[in-house]
């Protein structure tokens, strides 16, 4: 008879049987050490059991998007924070050990492969418990599938290629020796992976009901095998790994983890696993519609300047019955809910640890006005790459790096705008807020809606509208300011300000506030509760155009199930097909045929679409990296506003100047990860991330 206390030993996931009650209460089933008979026979533990592998992916380990005590993934070369202590630097210099910054290391990996232990007994058990339907039982069974891939898909996010586990476990009474495990090549991570999600996806139903809304769908595992493709076909992971990374991430025989030969066909792969999720007709990006009238919290529509291809045409041909601002800005600020959103493929719905959306938005409110802590902001890099309402370039766009080496056609030598707006001439920059936009500079004005969805620049509104008490209820639908004299700035002697003067909107709603409390920890009951947008249709879209601009050739790749073949080549009218809704959605312009036609130049945009459209997301610490792009981007200096400046020199205030507060530097360790050495000391096998240390 199994018992459910065999284990996997070798990687640290002893299984305290005492009485533990950290995830879910099916704990006892395991300190009575029931065997998988028991379990497996039962409907109401069998059900637990599945429940507990969900758990994991609500662990503070395995967030995509967070707050900074955790896991700090979030924050890269386009988002920062700043507190009391020296936390931020310490990350952004690599002053953190092989057990992370603050366990964060031992904490993804243990995490992990729980979730994955866990979610393998139950994929080699289910079809023992006759409770269930076939039906059922198959389904149930993809849905631990698609959890186990999705344990791997972080892990191998963080730390590269992993030992990729039996799935029936490991017995405890063999020796040592025997237990060991060396690290699986990336490529063969991936091709497990894929396998793994497409066996899932053939059992997934199409949709879900709302109270089963974060369990995965069919498309929730082809969009994940897309991504998985995405990374297997980018520099990092496909032979064009920087040498040191490539020379150091090696097995104890010396065998090459990373692929050292560059394959194209991975890109189409990763292409035709989008075309997969496309051809579904399931979904679309969300769109609010046009509004012709508004009030301060819900402005009216802003008409995009007019485009000949899209401002005549209706959604989604075109933006003429649309609102930009408003499809952008609800889509994270928890105005639409899950079952709403026909863009969010997956999601763990509000279930996000301690560190969770709610918890970062808190770190975004002003202090004095709505008690937050004022601390989470953009740096001026980030600020600048959002598009003029037009589709042009900001002048003086990125123009602090245009002597730095990488950046090369990404900066404007134009003289950045100069001036702030009077109250003559507010009249011209409705997007600022009627009768609001009095004393913002004019650097500002007239850029794309996502920039006001997103940035909380300087005398931006923000609403507050969740405010009650009579202090408090005064601050709603007010500018917020970031000169030295002003409250929100940085003063001598304040804990909490903004290192760059530019602050952050997304996930933000008009009701926001925070409320004092007498509890402990964090009062989110005046935050109104964000949607995990863990994979949404924006992205698989980009990642279609992005694998497709990178063929020379054609390809013949079949579909998930073998149903269809997909014929895969760099076509422009296809390219289109990803690139066009995230334009007409954020209200601009289509690229121009000089961009579709030179792979390069698209590349460029590409990247930039993805820094804007996914900004906060947990997207840009990975991308830097997979794109082989970290060692210039997160080397690159910060650059804010001049803080310690007042009112009195607006334009001096809003020059870029280096933060000092914010440092930055690129090493080799800072590709991946560390392992931490309890679990090297456990496997003998398992070898470390380049630029890492072994336990001695």
């Amino acid at each position: 008879m199994k018992r459910i206390s065999i284990i996997f030993p070798l990687l640290g996931l002893l299984f305290i049987l005492a009485g533990c009650k950290k995830y879910l209460d099916s704990d006892y089933l395991f300190d009575e050490r029931m065997s998988t008979e028991d379990v497996f026979t039962n409907r109401d533990y069998t059900e637990r059991w599945l429940a507990r592998a969900y758990s994991f992916l609500g662990s503070n380990a395995m967030q995509d998007v967070s707050s900074k005590k955790s896991v700090m993934f979030n924050f890269a070369d386009d988002m920062y924070y700043g507190d009391e202590n020296e936390e931020y630097a310490r990350w952004k210099r690599g002053q953190y050990v092989e057990t992370g910054l603050s366990g964060e290391s031992g904490g993804i990996w243990n995490v992990g492969y729980d979730g994955i232990r866990q979610s393998s007994i139950f994929i080699q058990n289910i079809h023992l418990n006759q409770a269930f339907s076939d039906v059922e039982k198959e389904d149930m069974k993809a849905q631990a599938r698609f959890l186990r891939a999705y344990f791997y898909w972080i892990l191998i996010r963080n730390f590269g290629p992993v030992p990729l586990l039996p799935d029936e476990g490991l017995d405890y009474t063999e020796s040592y020796d025997n237990l060991a495990l060396p690290r699986n090549t990336y490529d063969e991570c991936v091709d497990f992976l894929s396998s793994e999600l497409a066996e899932a996806a053939k059992a997934l139903p199409l949709t879900r009901g709302t109270t089963n809304i974060t369990r995965p769908t069919r498309g929730a595992a082809l969009a994940l095998r897309a991504k998985i493709y995405l990374f297997a076909a980018s520099p990092l992971f496909n032979g064009k790994a920087p040498a040191d990374v490539a020379a150091g991430l090696v097995d104890k025989k010396g065998k090459r983890l990373l692929s050292e030969t560059y394959d194209e066909s991975k890109w189409a792969r990763a292409a035709a696993a989008a075309k997969d999720v496309i051809d579904m007709g399931r979904y679309q990006l969300y769109v609010a519609y046009r509004k012709e009238t508004g009030n301060v919290l819900y402005p009216a529509t802003i008409t995009p300047p007019y485009d000949p291809t899209f401002s005549d045409n209706n959604w989604p041909f075109g933006w003429r019955d649309i609102d930009p601002y408003e499809s952008y800005r609800a889509l994270f600020n928890g105005d639409v809910q899950e079952f709403q959103n026909p863009e969010l493929i997956f999601t763990r719905g509000k279930n996000q640890g301690s560190e969770s959306i709610a918890v970062m938005v808190l770190h975004q409110l002003p202090r004095s006005e709505a008690r937050g802590y004022n601390s989470h902001g953009m740096t001026q890099k980030q600020a600048d790459a959002y598009y003029m309402n037009d589709g042009s370039d900001l002048p003086g766009m990125n123009s602090m790096y245009q002597n730095q080496a990488g950046y090369a056609g990404r900066y404007s030598d134009l003289p950045r705008p100069t001036g702030v707006v009077t109250a003559a001439e507010q009249i011209d920059y409705p997007e600022l807020g009627v009768g609001k936009g009095v004393g913002v500079h004019k650097q500002y004005a007239h850029r794309e809606p996502r920039f006001y969805a997103s940035v909380a620049y300087n005398g931006s509104v923000w609403h507050l509208d969740n405010a009650t008490l009579p202090e408090d209820v005064a601050n709603k639908n007010k500018q917020i300011f970031y000169y030295f004299d002003a409250v929100n700035g940085y003063r001598p002697g304040v804990t909490y300000w903004l290192r760059t003067g530019i602050g952050i909107k997304k996930y933000v709603h008009p009701n926001d506030t925070r409320v004092i409390s007498t509890n402990t920890g964090y009062d989110l009951s005046n935050i109104e509760p964000k949607v995990d947008p863990a994979i949404r249709y924006a992205e698989v879209l980009m990642i279609y155009a992005e694998a497709l601009n990178e063929l020379t050739g054609s390809y013949s790749i079949p579909s998930y199930d073998g149903t269809k073949t997909h014929t895969i080549m760099r076509d422009i009218a296809e390219m289109k097909q990803g690139i066009q809704p995230i334009r007409i959605r954020a209200g601009l312009p289509d690229y121009t045929s000089e961009v579709y036609g030179n792979p390069d130049r698209f590349r460029t945009q590409m990247k930039r679409e993805r820094q804007i459209e996914f900004f906060a997301e947990g997207q840009r610490f990975y991308d830097l990296r997979r794109w082989a792009d970290a060692p210039v981007e997160e080397a690159a200096p910060i650059y804010g506003c001049n803080t310690l400046l007042t009112s009195n020199n607006p334009d001096y205030f809003h020059t870029p100047v280096p933060v000092p507060s914010l440092p930055t530097i690129f090493s080799l360790k800072m590709w991946f990860w560390p392992i931490d050495w309890n679990e090297l000391r456990s496997n003998k096998e398992l070898t470390q991330n380049p630029g890492w240390t072994m336990p001695e």
